[in-house]
């Protein structure tokens, strides 16, 4: 019987500007509910998720300020490049994040999409903005790991 070769779930947008402003708690995959335009755009790699979040309303998780951008070959029936979009998620799942997100300075951000056996997903995170001091710390402790990862690497 022939194996089949794994499947690795490639990045086709991520928002490298939350990992830097943002303390990630935790993370969550969900889906999104998309348009035809949307999801050929989304497979272009024409999305920027930089100044997106996610805001929890009537039970519903609404991905917010992600922009799409049209698709090139799409017709009058293209998409709203700003539009909210749905999340699917489970209940229990939704439940999760707002009780999360009551904290105050705690926030929902989305951290990349990407495709999943044909299915657009993105990952959410549940994040703590961080203060200035703290990224110059983290920008710090990531020079001297790379500082020792060379210098073992040399040796």
């Amino acid at each position: 019987m022939a194996k089949k070769p794994q499947v690795k779930d490639q990045a086709l947008a991520q928002n490298k500007k939350a990992r830097h402003d943002y303390s990630i708690l935790s993370t969550m995959e969900a889906g999104i509910a998309l348009t035809g335009t949307e999801i050929k755009s989304v497979r272009e790699r024409r999305i920027t998720l930089r100044d997106g979040f996610v805001q929890i309303r009537h039970g519903e998780a609404i991905l917010m300020n992600v922009q799409i951008s049209e698709y090139l070959q799409g017709n009058q029936f293209n998409h709203d490049p700003l539009r909210n979009r749905k999340l699917l998620l489970h209940k229990k799942e939704i439940q999760k994040l707002q009780e999360s997100s009551q904290n105050k300075g705690i926030t929902i951000v989305p951290l990349k999409v990407y495709l999943k056996h044909g299915f657009a997903k993105v990952l959410i995170g549940v994040a703590k903005g961080k203060h200035e001091y703290d990224k110059r710390e983290t920008l710090k402790k990531r020079d001297q790991q790379r500082e020792i990862e060379r210098a073992l690497k040399n040796r």
